[in-house]
């Protein structure tokens, strides 16, 4: 779906005035970033649509299609039938769930007429099977019972507290598999902890990351769980984001919650593996002993290996 996606945001912001496509992409950020809880759509016309997708649709798609690798793993012969995303846009949860199964139907949701019909309009080639949907998201929101698969990605930090949890309960009610997103930032961290709480309570068992349902050991404030997805930046993506690097990180947080019958791992790396002369340092969150860091060496031999391989956000047994 990489180059996929790529060539349909070609061309996107051609005509658009670049000041006008950059005062959209300011006012994006902020919203990005969570400070401006609102009970309206952020894409408000083609302009804004148009800049949120070369800006953010790229990143979006990565980090939420690690996020789906990592639940995906857990599930190993599952595969969804029906897949919902909530307040999707422009639909770039909905190619990183294409990008992870195939043979599924996808409903995007959003109250942004603008963000829907661009998304069907960058979708049309490539992901046929899609109903765009006009809805609002928040209290009133719901899910058709019996959907396999869930996904809301960074529209948590869009919402007032109200609406979060009316669009979380929504997808626990309904959905055997719900997957969240946020940014990889310490309130993105706080939504989504407060939504892993929510999903648990509804009876949903924690996949991914965590290697339990039980409560997160990380102390507010202290530290916060995130991970990273590299990002390969094509000249439209460094014309309206800026700077000359051929790709950047995006750090991300995520919940994966199912009733299916799943495992999660044992552990998982939480931050980048540093390597030193003849050994990997891992932190690792852990089944029974929370977070803790590992030190893997030469000694371990097929571990030390494994380590050496390993990056932030796998598995570790």
């Amino acid at each position: 779906m990489h180059e996929e996606l790529r060539a349909a945001l070609a061309g996107l912001l051609d005509g658009l005035p670049p000041k006008q496509a950059a005062q959209a992409v300011d006012r994006l950020i902020a919203n990005y970033r969570g400070r401006t809880p609102t009970d309206a759509p952020v894409l408000r016309d083609r302009a804004d649509v148009a800049a949120y997708a070369a800006y953010r649709m790229p990143a979006t798609f990565e980090a939420v299609r690690a996020a789906l690798t990592a639940f995906a793993a857990r599930v190993p012969d599952w595969s969804p039938v029906s897949h919902v995303d909530i307040g999707g846009g422009t639909g770039a949860a909905t190619w990183a769930t294409a990008a992870t199964w195939e043979g599924h139907h996808s409903t995007v949701l959003d109250w942004a007429q603008p963000a829907l019909d661009l998304g069907q309009e960058l979708a049309a080639k490539t992901l046929p099977d899609t109903t765009w949907q006009r809805q609002t998201i928040g209290e009133g929101l719901t899910v058709p019972a019996g959907t396999d698969l869930v996904t809301v990605s960074y529209v948590l930090g869009e919402l007032r507290p109200e609406d979060r949890h009316a669009v979380v309960a929504a997808a626990a009610a309904a959905a055997k598999a719900v997957v969240l997103i946020e940014p990889g930032t310490p309130d993105g961290y706080l939504r989504i902890r407060e939504a892993r709480t929510q999903l648990t309570e509804a009876g949903l068992r924690i996949v991914a990351p965590c290697p339990h349902s039980d409560t997160c050991p990380i102390v507010p404030g202290e530290d916060w769980c995130h991970f990273s997805a590299r990002v390969s930046r094509s000249s439209l993506h460094r014309q309206v984001k800026g700077g000359s690097l051929p790709y950047e990180d995006e750090k991300f947080s995520y919940v994966a919650a199912t009733t299916l019958d799943a495992t999660p791992a044992p552990a998982r790396i939480v931050r980048k593996p540093q390597l030193r002369k003849g050994q990997v340092l891992l932190d690792l969150c852990t089944t029974d002993e929370g977070l803790q860091r590992t030190t893997v060496t030469k000694r371990h031999g097929t571990d030390y290996r494994k380590a050496r391989d390993a990056s932030w956000g796998d598995d570790w047994s």
